[in-house]
């Protein structure tokens, strides 16, 4: 076990959305340090679930956070102006539903959240 304490952030690769989100999550919850778990357009792809390779690749890699870092909180993370999910953000919101209860599946002990970065890089928690 890793010294500090985590959270996992399953967020876009976009670089705009990185800072935000690790600030939110250090200031919501006093952890040291957040896993990134990054996609384009994660909450697309989890939401879906047609891509089962990807699905399963971000289920590890949110499973290495938790069992090998001991994060209990895990964000799933949709944004203003995403190339990767480029749809608005209605949709991205319902995405952010369906991903979560995806992840709720997932059966590890964990707080799940849902973000979203806004038009100023701000991140809310929805």
């Amino acid at each position: 076990m890793s010294s500090g304490t985590f959270a996992t952030a399953v967020n876009c690769m976009d670089g705009r959305t990185q800072l935000p989100v690790i600030e939110f999550l250090k200031a919501e919850y006093g952890v040291d340090y957040v896993d990134a778990v990054t996609e384009p357009g994660p909450i697309k792809i989890l939401a879906e679930g047609s891509d089962s390779f990807l699905v399963e690749s971000i289920k590890k890699r949110v499973g290495i956070s938790v069992e090998k870092h001991g994060s209990k909180v895990v964000a799933l993370v949709g944004h203003f102006d995403c190339a990767g999910n480029p749809v608005d953000k209605e949709t991205q919101l319902e995405q952010l539903e369906a991903s979560a209860r995806r992840a709720a599946g997932w059966g590890y002990e964990i707080e799940i959240i849902k973000v979203w970065v806004d038009e100023n890089w701000t991140a809310h928690r929805v």
